[in-house]
């Protein structure tokens, strides 16, 4: 199959490759940038496992095509942190026990990001629609509630 050049920004590093044009941007980020971060769960969209920030909104990188990336910015969890800080999200998540085997914790971190980005004091409900997105199979989700809850306090005391 005949290869494409893609030009795409992960994580504040310009990236050029040669895909196939049916290449998934969650294969291109796994296998090309080695940035294994973002996982691969359903692979069909439903679980938010492969969630990353494409020009800073949540996106399912199982639906993408490397190439529909191309000349974007791409962030995925490994950018969150600022080396061994974790961010709020990130820290908020750890404090409250929104994790457990932590497959899922990449999609939903990086799916709250974007989301307080836009939200900075939501509410229960909004929280809870947010998330519908995500699926978890192990921590029941009210750990992850309240650590939505922590970190839109955290970021709005941090001015962010």
């Amino acid at each position: 199959m005949d290869e494409t050049e893609v030009r795409m920004t992960v994580n504040g590093t310009l990236w050029r490759a040669r895909v196939e044009p049916r290449k998934t941007l969650a294969d291109f980020l796994r296998e090309d940038a080695r940035l294994t971060g973002t996982h691969l769960g359903c692979e069909h969209g439903v679980c938010g496992a492969c969630t990353v920030l494409l020009d800073g909104r949540a996106v399912r990188s199982c639906l993408m095509f490397a190439v529909q990336a191309a000349g974007h910015d791409v962030t995925t969890v490994e950018a969150l942190a600022d080396g061994d800080t974790l961010s709020p999200v990130q820290s908020a998540f750890q404090a409250e026990h929104g994790l457990q085997c932590g497959f899922c914790t990449p999609g939903f971190v990086v799916s709250v990001t974007d989301f307080l980005s836009r939200h900075p004091e939501p509410s229960d409900e909004e929280i809870r629609q947010a998330l519908s997105g995500n699926i978890c199979r192990c921590t029941g989700y009210q750990g992850i509630i309240r650590a939505v809850r922590r970190a839109a306090v955290d970021l709005e005391g941090a001015g962010s």
